[in-house]
């Protein structure tokens, strides 16, 4: 049994899955969205509604989306600092079927009408998955740099990528195509090998026509 398994991540306690992992699932979430969370609304799922605040899974979310790593103290008094950096936000209970049991689904938006509604899960051992992006399925665990683009679903845009991506000496780990049907929107995430990648969201955006937003995630370590 590796050692990781039996010791678990760095972090501010009392729980893996419901305090280490509901800050990762934050701050995955403040990376996606770009800039400072000014405003959210954090509809828990399963037992992270049942038994996160016993836990601290709401000062854990909240820490994450003002940017704290799983192990800074200031985890334990999220609540507080989200309050006092002027973030509004506001904790519901959502009851789905088939959804994680260590779930939730965060909406974010901005006062110039800017909105990112994502959800992700709490696997255990400060592991998590990204599950969707507005929408549209993502599954991944951001342990490598991830690149999401969401596209119109027309001929040469995964070409023009991945070329682009490769003449930036940028090797691609994984590639996970979606789209909500032929000639809509669709949706490419890539994990990659190594550090974040050199080029920017902007810079990939002009690849080709067709592209619509790109976000870029560094690897988020446990």
């Amino acid at each position: 049994m590796p050692l990781w398994d039996i010791i678990g991540p760095v972090m501010i306690g009392p729980s893996s899955s419901h305090t280490a992992g509901a800050v990762r699932i934050g701050r995955i979430v403040r990376l996606c969205w770009g800039s400072d969370v000014k405003n959210a609304n954090i509809y828990m799922r399963g037992s992270f509604a049942t038994t996160g605040e016993g836990h601290g899974t709401d000062k854990a979310i909240l820490a994450g989306l003002l940017g704290y790593a799983p192990d800074d103290p200031e985890v334990r008094d999220g609540r507080e600092f989200a309050l006092r950096s002027g973030m509004n936000f506001n904790f519901y209970e959502e009851d789905l079927e088939g959804a994680h049991p260590n779930s939730v689904r965060i909406e974010l938006w901005d006062d110039g009408g800017r909105r990112m509604d994502a959800t992700a899960a709490s696997l255990g051992g400060g592991a998590v998955s990204l599950q969707e992006l507005d929408g549209f399925e993502v599954d991944v665990s951001c342990l490598l740099p991830v690149i999401i683009i969401m596209n119109r679903d027309v001929h040469g845009v995964v070409g023009a990528v991945t070329t682009y991506l490769s003449s930036h000496g940028i090797n691609i780990a994984t590639m996970k195509l979606h789209r909500d049907s032929r000639g809509g929107l669709a949706t490419m995430v890539l994990e990659l090998d190594g550090r974040e990648p050199a080029v920017t969201p902007e810079e990939i955006k002009h690849v080709h026509q067709a592209i619509v937003r790109v976000i870029s995630i560094p690897g988020v370590a446990l």
